[in-house]
């Protein structure tokens, strides 16, 4: 059974959630601020987080970088909720962390797919490579071992969220070959996601940033203008 921690401030809104949630089979804990959150999630180790963005004390953007930052549950995928549905907000929530991002009101069959989508790329992303693949992508300097879900730079560990490792794996997996953002959103985050491009833009932007050498003229990831993303060759 998927354990999932709930964390809002109107306890209204909590308590739907939770019988939502429950009525589908999940385990639900729940908490009303940021730092209960934080002990919670490093207590019970859940197996995703729903993060409102407005919480006393603690908000539900520094609860995030801090759960990113923690080793016991920075792969733990958090799902935003808020009611601010400003594009700078989301981008925000993903630039600090966050899998995904939910506008309220969200009817609850949107809720249980973004649910459902970040929950199947967990288990996708914690098994084992899959059959025919090697356990350790190289190309250049860059290693993906997928088996540890490691990534090194130089034989230096790069800290990549759960879902910046299943992009650059997926990339790296066909060096050369130029996939589209829609392609990308509909394999790495599901076919029932409903986000936009921007968030693979981000999560592009995010790798980068980690171990790309000279900004502005990427290693690995090349932007092919108006079509998508490709991994470049540098074996």
């Amino acid at each position: 059974m998927h354990s999932i921690l709930v964390v809002d401030d109107e306890q209204n809104i909590l308590e739907l959630i939770k019988y939502n949630l429950e009525k589908e089979g999940y385990r639900v804990l729940t908490a009303s601020d940021g730092n209960a959150a934080l002990e919670m999630a490093r207590r019970e180790k859940p197996d995703l987080i729903l993060l409102d963005v407005m919480l006393p004390g603690v908000d539900g953007l520094s609860t995030c970088r801090l759960l990113r930052q923690n080793e016991e549950t920075r792969k733990i995928p958090i799902i935003m909720i808020s009611a601010r549905g400003e594009e700078l907000d989301k981008v925000l929530g993903l630039e600090i962390g966050a899998d995904d991002y939910v506008t309220k009101p969200f009817s609850n069959r949107e809720l249980l797919a973004r649910i459902k989508a970040r929950l199947r790329g967990k288990l996708e992303g914690a098994g084992e490579p899959q059959k025919g693949r090697a356990d350790v992508i190289v190309h250049g300097q860059l290693a993906i071992d997928q088996s540890r879900y490691l990534v090194t730079v130089n034989g230096v560990r790069q800290d990549l969220t759960p879902k910046e490792f299943e992009l650059l794996r997926f990339l790296a997996m066909e060096p050369g070959k130029v996939f589209s953002r829609e392609y990308l959103l509909e394999k790495i985050w599901g076919y029932d996601y409903l986000g936009d491009s921007r968030t693979v833009d981000v999560h592009i932007r995010h790798i980068r940033q980690k171990f790309e050498q000279v900004p502005g003229c990427p290693q690995y990831i090349e932007t092919v203008r108006g079509v998508g993303y490709r991994f470049k060759d540098v074996s």
